[in-house]
């Protein structure tokens, strides 16, 4: 029996609706790195993917850090980020913590990103199938 493929296996199942809450950032880079390679894991499964970024996990998109950070065992962030955008992911900033720290609209720019709100992360819990927090 010949194994079946991601899309064939996507058609046959209903996949499921996750979201990765990345609070994370760079001070430590395997676990920043961990989270967006389970996100990316996901999405190539065929799973619905939506990254949330709060507090020092919204430093992962500034390219300052995007383009040198490499987790222990985890992989580089930047193949993951990509990996996402490209799998049809997508991320959301909590716009208030990016904004502490010094953050625009600007940091968005590239990815298919936008800021949200407590209230935001609310309603992706809640309408999450499976819900992994780094």
């Amino acid at each position: 029996m010949q194994s079946q493929s991601i899309r064939q296996r996507k058609e046959q199942h209903a996949m499921s609706k996750f979201l990765v809450h990345i609070h994370t950032g760079p001070s430590d880079p395997t676990k920043a790195t961990l989270g967006c390679l389970i996100a990316a894991t996901a999405l190539k499964e065929g799973h619905d993917v939506t990254v949330f970024m709060a507090g020092d996990g919204v430093h992962l998109l500034a390219d300052e850090h995007l383009e040198v950070l490499v987790g222990t065992g985890t992989g580089a962030l930047k193949d993951h980020i990509a990996a996402i955008a490209k799998g049809g992911g997508r991320f959301v900033l909590s716009g208030m913590l990016a904004k502490a720290r010094g953050y625009d609209e600007t940091l968005l720019e590239g990815h298919p990103a936008e800021f949200g709100m407590p209230d935001q992360l609310v309603k992706l819990a809640d309408a999450a199938d499976t819900v992994l927090c780094y």
